[in-house]
């Protein structure tokens, strides 16, 4: 799959972005353009490179109608948006550990003793980690995810809006997902604008860093 980016601005993607609310509801992202968003999304950092990012791409009418109750104010965006892309974090995701490294190792993308070296170290680490503790990284690492997903589909053309507000204890067995296993960070709305978006104002640097 060949990527479709639209804007190779970084200047453009970043200021330009905009969290829109109302979309055309006739445009649609077809899902192999979607798999290459969702392919450079995950180019995000994460905790050891563990990728605890899981990502529910809610499109049919079905899986809105099914969102519908648990997503707040947040009604016009499902309504009217191509997607719902819920991101959750998976709780076990050093399950995956043995392929991502050793796959990193098959690419030569890793030594073999540092993938040795890793596991050994990671493996009674999360073995023992608390369950708190596995939800705060997968926050940290979804949260790097969503912003990512925000200025990826930019690139592709297409406009997001980050979404805090809805039901985190129902939404996992809402979409058949185990609740306790996949921990939910955000929902990203993506779609076409149907509306401007309002630009907002930063605090300056000034106001926010201290200098040591």
């Amino acid at each position: 799959m060949s990527n479709t980016y639209k804007v190779n601005d970084f200047s453009k993607i970043m200021n330009e972005r905009r969290s829109i609310r109302n979309y055309d509801p006739t445009v649609k992202i077809s899902q192999e353009e979607m798999t290459q968003i969702i392919n450079d999304t995950v180019k995000a950092p994460s905790s050891v490179n563990m990728q605890p990012w899981r990502f529910a791409v809610v499109a049919s009418d079905e899986g809105k109608s099914a969102l519908a109750p648990l997503v707040r104010f947040n009604k016009v965006q499902n309504e009217t948006s191509a997607a719902m892309i819920v991101i959750f974090g998976d709780l076990n995701s050093f399950e995956h550990a043995e392929k991502i490294y050793g796959t990193a190792v098959e690419q030569n993308l890793m030594p073999q003793e540092v993938k040795d070296r890793q596991l050994e170290v990671l493996s009674p680490l999360f073995e023992q980690m608390a369950t708190e503790d596995k939800k705060e990284m997968a926050i940290i690492d979804g949260a790097l995810a969503g912003m990512n997903l925000m200025l990826v589909a930019r690139a592709y053309g297409y406009d997001t809006n980050p979404i805090g507000g809805f039901e985190r204890e129902k939404i996992a067995e809402a979409l058949d997902m185990d609740k306790e296993r996949y921990y939910p960070v955000m929902i990203v709305s993506i779609g076409k604008a149907n509306e401007e978006g309002y630009p907002s104002y930063r605090l300056p640097a000034a106001d926010i860093t201290t200098w040591k």
